[in-house]
């Protein structure tokens, strides 16, 4: 259960930060800040500069400012020692290996664990997360639905034990059946701890599940808030949502 001492505790504060593509810039002075057990949207339209972000987070690309993330400083770390901190992605089109079975995916999840008798737990405890996953743990990613594979990516991510995990455009495609299951296991694994950052272009679907939220537009942090606040706001419900 999310206790309010919790809430209280900023696990990422980002301060500041630039990142750009061959010396055009893609962020602008970006602050943003995640406290744990906390779930927190981060949205906007396609091209705010949303997936640069969690690129810049990830060290996947060069960036400027400070990321301090569980008492880390993250700017100077490569993408796998940014990853052995708990900060874990699962990015945007899953990315799945898709000549490896469901189960092998899971385990690559797991990759720098070496509790073998807990990671063996956590793979049950996936199968129970995702029941279709436990359906078709031998059969190969790349052939199951679009629905499947995210399910399979995410249960990838979770599988590293992180304390944050940021999911990329994650009902991107999906049906809504599919993605109604998927929010109930955000919702459920924040109630095991697990912080979420929830990147998304669905405004109302990301607000609809966070605690807090950060809307970008052209790279900037341009409204900031309480979920319930930012849906009631008449700017981002007139930008985003259709609605007057």
């Amino acid at each position: 259960m999310t206790t309010a001492a919790a809430l209280s505790e900023r696990l990422l504060v980002v301060d500041d930060l630039g990142a750009g593509y061959g010396g055009m810039p893609a962020l602008r002075n970006v602050s943003l800040e995640v406290r744990r057990a906390e779930i927190v949207a981060l949205v906007g339209s396609n091209g705010a500069g949303k997936t640069t972000l969690l690129r810049a987070l990830s060290r996947v690309i060069p960036c400027t400012g400070a990321i301090n993330f569980n008492k880390y400083d993250l700017v100077p770390m490569a993408p796998d020692e940014v990853f052995g901190t708990g900060l874990v992605q699962v990015p945007e089109g899953r990315q799945l290996f898709d000549r490896m079975t469901v189960e092998d995916n899971l385990l690559m999840g797991a990759y720098r664990r070496t509790d073998q008798t807990a990671i063996v737990g956590d793979l049950e405890r996936m199968y129970g997360l995702f029941p279709r996953l436990g359906e078709r743990r031998t059969q190969l990613a790349g052939s199951m639905s679009g629905g499947e594979q995210q399910m399979c990516a995410m249960a990838r991510g979770l599988m590293a034990r992180p304390d944050l995990l940021m999911i990329d455009e994650m009902s991107l495609g999906l049906a809504p059946v599919v993605v109604e299951q998927l929010m109930d296991v955000l919702q459920a694994i924040r109630g095991e701890g697990v912080t979420v950052l929830l990147v998304e272009q669905d405004v109302h679907l990301a607000l609809s599940a966070a605690d807090r939220g950060y809307v970008m537009d052209t790279g900037s942090i341009v409204r900031s808030g309480s979920a319930k606040d930012l849906i009631d706001d008449p700017a981002v419900r007139e930008a985003y949502l259709g609605l007057a």
